[in-house]
């Protein structure tokens, strides 16, 4: 096909430099920069953006690899900025219809996959991820499986490592084993692949519990992801202590007690909220001016996964508000349990965002939600050569990834030695 890119030999380390790589299409969309016809992106032997620029300007040292696409679009990377690819295997195996059932049957799910699954689902989230041209993820999970695939797989992406303790009694345990896990995995990471924590949500995490993740993850300067807010089902729990998660919980002899405020403020109260704690708060659909307001106060993020709130019957959350507040908003896909595929050009038109806007969203508006708007999001001189040739513009929604790179180096398609 007319454009696709010659086999080329894969580097014998992952962390062997990249070869000089010149990418060449009929239009480069560096985001933070007017769009380029006929334009060219060259990458360093470093992995990082050496020149952006139409194509007669961009140079071509001797010993680079050119491709050419004259009928495609060079954009920057996607950031999906919520995940569970963990989940993978998992896709259309949960038919509850309630979300309570739902969430339970999920843990079942989970407890009966064998380790092996989930390294294998891992690894083909992340490859399905790159054949949409997304290379940064931002992912909530509990078995570490896709920490250890980004870093095998030589990916990008934040993991935020899952937490659970709804019985106030089991708080030690629960912070325990977080920190083994923590300490398991903090050998993997690197400038690519960070770590995080995540005390999963109201109703599946106890007061004591949300208290002592939030002081452990300021000790250890790691960010905090959070599921906040998602529905109507969590508000009655943590407002007025009633509610299916109330009673699923008092029948497994937990106390529960209203605490006549909304999660946002529950978890503001609590300080996993708070100013100098990085935090993603993931979902926000049931939130008010006023938790608007809170999240803006300590300099929070949200992720926006539209299509998974539909799926469960959440309702919408108020995008608009959120972004003229000034908040850092970017889009996820939740998991495939919930939606069926990781597709975030559906998740920009569920927003209701669609052309440039959708581009920026997806791209540099996901990367600021996530902190890490210096490194990657845009096609910019110096930055991270994470890019995706798409094969249509973002006028159109893209259908998938002709070719994906991550720190200069292609990972898909994938080429045999």
């Amino acid at each position: 096909m007319p454009g696709a890119p010659r086999p080329r030999p894969r580097p014998n380390a992952l962390n062997a430099p990249p070869p000089l790589l010149r990418l060449r299409a009929g239009w480069v969309h560096p985001v933070t920069a007017p769009s380029i016809p006929d334009g060219a992106v060259l990458v360093g032997a470093d992995g990082r953006i050496a020149a952006v620029g139409p194509h007669t300007r961009v140079p071509r040292p001797r010993g680079t690899e050119a491709l050419e696409f004259p009928n495609a679009v060079l954009v920057p990377g996607l950031v999906n900025c919520h995940t569970h690819l963990e989940l993978t295997h998992l896709v259309g195996q949960n038919t509850e219809a309630q979300f309570a059932p739902w969430i339970r049957r999920v843990r079942e799910l989970k407890d009966a996959t064998p380790p092996a699954e989930f390294v294998r689902a891992a690894e083909q989230g992340i490859r399905d991820c790159w054949a949409s041209g997304v290379t940064c993820v931002a992912e909530t999970g509990s078995t570490g499986a896709v920490l250890e695939a980004l870093a095998r797989l030589g990916g990008r992406g934040i993991v935020y490592q899952e937490v659970f303790g709804p019985d106030p009694a089991n708080c030690e345990q629960s912070l325990a084993e977080l920190a083994a896990a923590l300490a398991r995995l903090r050998r993997l990471t690197s400038p690519r692949v960070r770590l995080g924590v995540s005390p999963h949500a109201p109703y599946t995490v106890s007061a004591p519990l949300y208290r002592a993740v939030a002081g452990y993850s300021r000790r250890e300067g790691l960010p905090i992801a959070v599921h906040v807010a998602e529905s109507k089902d969590e508000t009655m729990l943590v407002r007025d202590g009633t509610g299916p998660f109330a009673e699923a919980l008092r029948t497994r002899g937990i106390a529960v007690q209203g605490h006549g405020c909304s999660p946002v403020a529950y978890l503001l109260q609590l300080g996993v909220l708070a100013l100098g704690t990085p935090c993603l708060c993931v979902h926000c659909v049931q939130v008010s001016d006023g938790d608007v307001a809170l999240i803006r106060s300590v300099a929070a993020a949200v992720a926006h996964c539209p299509l998974s709130n539909r799926a469960h019957g959440h309702g919408t959350a108020p995008l608009p508000a959120l972004r003229a507040a000034g908040i850092p908003v970017g889009l996820g896909t939740d998991s495939v349990v919930s939606v069926g595929a990781l597709d975030l050009w559906a998740e920009a038109e569920a927003a209701g965002i669609r052309g440039e806007e959708a581009l920026r969203m997806l791209t540099i508006e996901g990367a600021r939600a996530l902190g890490w708007e210096r490194e990657i999001g845009s096609l910019e001189v110096g930055k991270a050569a994470d890019m995706a040739v798409l094969s249509d513009g973002p006028r159109v929604r893209p259908s998938g990834a002709l070719l994906t790179v991550v720190a200069g180096r292609i990972v898909h398609p994938m080429h045999k030695p």
